[in-house]
């Protein structure tokens, strides 16, 4: 425990009797969108709150302040590494602090229940124990710097339809055994923050679940943080007050405030439970240095207004040495990356053979680098795939084309026709590098909320070609849509009466056809009007497509190209539109004529390679016949210089998959996202992910291929550890993720006795990375705790008997085996 979590409890007490009622009120509520009150007199500074799935992206939108973006949780797990989960933390926390940050709302540990899931991206893996583990390294990194985290969403919220009002029916073993687990190891690990969901779990919003969030998180688990709600989850005053939770944010629609301090003068609330909120929250500002007198991280978080001071002051611990954000989102992409498939070794690419190479695809110019909703920044820059392999390939002719475009929006505008792009306030004016403005909570350049009437983005294209283009409108709000002179559109996206939810989450386009000579430049003026007091979010885009190949063209044009190259590289994927927070995706396929795409290249030219760049399992028809297939996730704001490093050899893919890829929709146990009658029941208790497979999977659990080979040598069990001596057997140094997994055949799926809980086939109980050069032999320790052993009965209960261990490349590649009787294991 450090200095930091050793917070004295009659010091916070003698602060809780300095309050008055109204001010232990309003310190438990949102006082605008991101942070809670300061209380001056007992030197409480606001605590201010983040997004940070991916990146800190600040309490608004500063075009001068852009946020480092990290390849998303999914491929931080497929890293299957806490210690680089920490690393990323550490730079995370690193950038809240710059920020002024002290909370950063992440992780997300609800489980790939079923990868319609449209939050999926966000989440890191079907295995309870693999989320806990990543999940535990990144808190740990995060709070480092004196920066709290939240992971989230206690509990349920694996799937998005109906987040807001549905009842999520779990069985009390499943519920103990796969979704509440990895919260339990991170409060294991000292986090010191947890958001409760915007669902209901057996019965009671989660906002006013006291069994979940009193009972079990605080009593049963001894979690001394907070519980802060999702924003607008809390819609009770007395419900919440008494259901565990200790924030309620933001300050819109907040049912708490002066109300709950009326509600404990009437007794409906007891003034004890306000000051254990109260204390949990001063415990926290503590722990993060907002508040007076206790120990204080290193390099402060400034006070409102203020710059942070780049050194410990007298009194404040020593914080970890600053790392650089480019350098770690690089390392995370390229140890995430899962290679699936490589027929014949063509990958790693050999630079020394190549004088053309085809990159094809959409997403190979504008790769999807990241989710949409709570993990959306805006990152410094972006390195597209296209743009990774010419820096990389300086003398090899690299040439592109589109082949296939899924996205039904179309981009922002940008590139070398178009001018400046002039964003315009009224009272303040900046710059973007293409034709999209975001926000969400405090508006760029410090304004207030009330100060915007109208946003306005201007420039001029020149076409590069005549003919018929087309723009776009796409966002939210009400618009005027500026070409030349003409106005083409002047309305709003959406009809009245849209909520603030919808608006954000379900944006939507209009499309105008304009005749231009080539060469003449136009000018461009898109305007965005706003309600008063509505600028608090803002999500205007300006698209365009010039002159050019109709689908069937593009498709040729790919081709032809292919024929032509040495070898193609073709990147695929999802858009915002299937994929994203706020909805769940209805099937699996890739959109558009992506899948088409693939299966002409191949037969074009046997030398390609597929990199599929989406967040969560999408189905692979020409995944047999494909070289070499390349899972990339949303790979961050690196993505193009971690591609080129993998596929050039420079480093080797260090992923495996955290979640099971499969074949064909039907074959997934699970794929339900639709309450009926306001419930959604989970009838598959524990098996879940792998657990409940039956069939046969396109990628199994932890598979991934490497650029080396190794031989499993030895297994050792103990009652306490499993030891693996693994022998690097290829021709270059690498590393192998040994994973061990039991299995007991007497409580296997569909045991014949029903004295017996059913288990499943096998479970994840560890897991470690071997480090090796060619010849080298290196052993491996991984911890057997004994939650491995146990099943929820009331209770944790050790099932004696006889179990398999496996140390396993994959869960469908087992390289040794051991059996043990856990009544005569020493």
């Amino acid at each position: 425990m450090t200095e930091i979590d050793q917070i004295d409890p009659s010091a916070l007490e003698r602060l809780v009797d300095r309050l008055t009622l109204d001010e232990k009120a309003a310190l438990v509520t949102g006082r605008d969108f991101w942070s809670l009150p300061a209380i001056p007199h007992i030197g409480l500074r606001s605590l201010v709150m983040s997004d940070g799935p991916i990146g800190v992206r600040g309490t608004g939108w500063a075009p001068e302040d852009p946020s480092i973006a990290l390849p998303s949780p999914t491929a931080l797990a497929a890293s299957w590494d806490p210690e680089l989960a920490a690393e990323a933390g550490r730079l995370l926390g690193q950038e809240a602090r710059r920020k002024g940050v002290h909370v950063l709302l992440g992780p997300t540990v609800n489980l790939h229940r079923t990868p319609l899931g449209g939050r999926h991206f966000e989440c890191y893996s079907e295995d309870p124990l693999l989320t806990g583990e990543i999940a535990a390294g990144f808190v740990r990194g995060v709070q480092e710097h004196g920066v709290a985290t939240t992971v989230k969403h206690l509990v349920g919220n694996d799937f998005e339809t109906d987040r807001m009002t549905v009842d999520v029916r779990i069985p009390e073993r499943a519920l103990r055994e796969i979704y509440l687990a990895p919260f339990e190891r991170v409060v294991e690990a000292g986090g010191w923050g947890v958001m409760s969901a915007y669902n209901g779990v057996n019965g009671a919003p989660m906002a006013e679940n006291g069994r979940l969030q009193d009972e079990i998180l605080k009593q049963e688990w001894g979690f001394d943080g907070v519980v802060v709600s999702d924003w607008r989850a809390a819609r009770s005053t007395v419900g919440a007050a008494l259901g565990g939770l200790d924030i309620a944010m933001p300050a819109m629609d907040n049912p708490w405030g002066a109300a709950l301090a009326s509600a404990v003068r009437s007794g409906e609330v007891p003034l004890e439970v306000l000051n254990s909120k109260v204390r949990r929250v001063l415990r926290l500002a503590a722990r993060v240095g907002c508040l007076a007198g206790f120990p204080a991280p290193a390099g402060p978080a400034p006070a409102d207004g203020e710059a942070a001071g780049p050194a410990p002051a007298d009194g404040e611990t020593a914080g970890p040495a600053p790392v650089d954000g480019d350098t770690i989102a690089r390392r995370v992409a390229t140890r995430s990356f899962v290679l699936a498939r490589n027929e014949d070794e063509l990958l790693p690419l050999e630079r020394e053979t190549l004088t053309r190479v085809a990159v094809i695809g959409a997403l190979a110019q504008d790769a999807r680098v990241l989710g949409g909703g709570s993990a959306q920044v805006s990152p410094p820059h972006v390195i597209s795939p296209l743009d990774g392999l010419r820096a990389a390939l300086p003398g090899v002719e690299v040439s592109y084309a589109v082949g296939a475009d899924p996205r039904p929006f179309l981009p922002a505008a940008r590139g070398p026709q178009w001018s400046e792009f002039t964003v315009d306030l009224g009272s303040y004016a900046f710059t973007v590098p293409e034709a999209a403005v975001r926000w969400l909570g405090d508006p760029p350049g410090g304004l207030a909320v009330d100060a915007i009437a109208t946003l306005e983005l201007r420039t001029v294209y020149t076409p590069e070609t005549g003919g018929e283009h087309v723009f776009a409108v796409s966002g939210f709000g009400a618009f005027e849509l500026t070409v030349g002179g003409e106005k083409l559109y002047q309305g709003s996206l959406h009809p009245p009466g849209t909520g603030r939810a919808d608006l954000l989450l379900h944006p939507r386009e209009q499309r105008f056809t304009v005749e231009l000579a080539e060469g003449v430049p136009v000018p461009v003026l898109l305007r965005q009007s706003f309600e008063p007091g509505t600028a608090h979010s803002a999500g205007t885009t300006l698209g365009h497509r010039p002159p050019g190949p109709d689908e069937d063209g593009l498709i040729a044009e790919a081709v032809a190209l292919a024929a032509a190259s040495d070898v193609v590289v073709v990147v695929v994927g999802t858009t915002e539109q299937v994929e994203s927070e706020g909805f769940d995706r209805s099937s699996l396929a890739l959109p558009g004529r992506q899948d088409e795409l693939v299966s002409a290249l191949i037969a074009a030219n046997p030398r390609t390679v597929a990199i599929v760049n989406a967040g969560s399992p999408v189905l692979l028809p020409w995944g047999d016949q494909a070289a070499a297939v390349l899972l990339t996730w949303f790979p961050g704001q690196e993505a193009g210089a971690a591609l080129a490093d993998v596929v050039l050899g420079d480093a080797e893919p260090g992923g495996r998959l955290p979640t099971t890829w499969p074949r064909a929709e039907a074959d997934c146990p699970v794929l339900a996202v639709r309450p009926e009658d306001g419930a959604l029941a989970y009838d598959e208790g524990i098996f879940v992910g792998y657990r409940g497979w039956t069939a046969t999977p396109r990628y199994a659990f932890g598979h991934g291929l490497g650029y080396t080979t190794w031989s499993y040598d030895w297994l050792g069990v103990t009652r306490e550890e499993v030891r693996v001596a693994v022998t690097n057997t290829g021709w270059r140094g690498g590393r192998e993720i040994v994973q061990v997994y039991l299995s007991a055949s007497s409580f296997s799926h569909g045991a014949p006795d029903p004295e017996l809980p059913e288990r499943p086939e096998n479970w994840l109980v560890g897991f470690a990375t071997a480090e090796a050069m060619p010849g080298e032999t290196v052993t491996v320790t991984i911890p057997l705790p004994e939650r491995a052993f146990q099943v929820w009965d009331d209770g944790w209960r050790t099932l004696p008997g006889t179990y398999t261990v496996t140390a396993a490349h994959a869960l469908d590649d087992p390289r040794r085996t051991v059996e043990i009787d856990l009544e005569r294991l020493a």
